[in-house]
């Protein structure tokens, strides 16, 4: 990678060349995130930095002052998540300068994102930002380069269709649910974790038709308060495992490091119902559902690499609105980056 000194960068893996399973282990918990950033701050040439980490992308955005510093980041969160070096290297995506610009306000704007055109992910690119200027760990080069990044979004999904026709997980998953039972009224749903994306699939159930619902939370004060939203149930978290029987569909979205749910609990769970299918829909990073499930006869499971890849005919339909987008992008992120690049130094 071709470097002028200091450089403004991005590293790091997302959905485009990283498999669910490898996503899952290069993820950074709240508790994890802390402790990393922690030992960034100790790195002498990195001048600044934010970090994008969702279920799609753990993405380094920065300013260094050499290759070295880069390369040192890179060992520092390998080291950190126990990765091999090797491998991340076959998986990384990078850029400089320009092209860093241009894939941020891609990002902010959903054109980069699994399901195209979302918006949930211009609240998590916010949220980083929002993150490391708490940190201080961002200056005058990326607090331009997020700012003026929000603007561009806003301008993209205000003037063009990306997200018209927009297939959300939620919708996905309920389409999923639909053709394994037809009608939803007499659907039964536990929700586990009690997360937005969570609580977005039980509503896009609900506006099908379904009626049942119960919602499960390690904390039962979020259950509850969830559960009131949606005119739902709520069950302790201890409970959900023992009862999955009772439940067709089982949406899963907590921030567990581990399986919340294990193959045993599952077989246990089929023995009670009677050759009825059970659903899984697996919306967490990690996984919620141990991959081992899915070999159970009568169980379906899916993850977000599975529903994004039903979704992909409607990121074909759009194909044009989204060239007409990057090609807009494309010109203001060449501006900012004249801002921007000019100011490095």
């Amino acid at each position: 990678m071709a470097m002028s000194l200091p450089v403004l960068f991005l590293v790091g893996a997302n959905h485009h060349t990283t498999p669910i399973e490898l996503r899952e282990k290069l993820a950074l918990t709240a508790d994890k995130m802390d402790r990393f950033c922690g030992s960034l701050g100790r790195l002498r040439g990195l001048r600044e930095y934010a970090v994008l980490n969702t279920c799609n992308r753990v993405e380094f955005y920065g300013v260094a002052e050499d290759e070295a510093t880069l390369l040192e980041l890179e060992t520092e969160f390998c080291t950190f998540q126990g990765f091999s070096r090797e491998e991340f290297g076959s998986i990384r995506q990078q850029a400089v300068g320009v092209h860093v610009v241009q894939h941020l306000v891609e990002v902010a704007s959903g054109l980069d994102s699994q399901m195209l055109g979302e918006t949930e992910i211009l609240g998590q690119v916010k949220a980083a930002y929002a993150a490391a200027q708490q940190r201080q760990s961002v200056g005058p080069i990326l607090n331009r380069l997020f700012q003026k990044s929000f603007q561009h979004a806003k301008y993209i999904r205000t003037n063009t269709a990306i997200t018209e026709g927009q297939v959300s997980v939620a919708n996905v998953a309920v389409d999923l649910a639909q053709k394994i039972y037809g009608e939803l009224s007499k659907t039964r749903i536990l929700l586990i974790g009690a997360g937005d994306i969570g609580e977005k699939t039980a509503k896009a159930f609900q506006s099908r038709g379904a009626a049942s619902l119960t919602v499960a939370s390690r904390t039962m004060e979020r259950a509850m308060q969830v559960a009131q939203t949606l005119g739902a149930a709520a069950l302790p978290f201890e409970h959900a495992s023992n009862r999955l029987f009772e439940y067709d569909v089982v949406v899963c979205s907590t921030a567990a490091p581990i399986a919340v749910v294990t193959e045993p609990e599952v077989q246990a769970a089929m023995k009670k119902r009677r050759a009825q299918p059970l659903f899984f829909i697996d919306l967490a990073l990690p996984r919620d559902v141990d991959p081992a499930v899915r070999e159970l006869q009568n169980v379906f499971v899916y993850n977000l690499d599975d529903l994004a890849k039903i979704a992909e005919e409607n990121r074909a339909a759009r194909a044009v609105e989204v060239s007409r987008a990057r090609d807009l992008l494309k010109e203001k992120a060449e501006a900012l980056w004249k801002q921007v690049g000019g100011a490095l130094g």
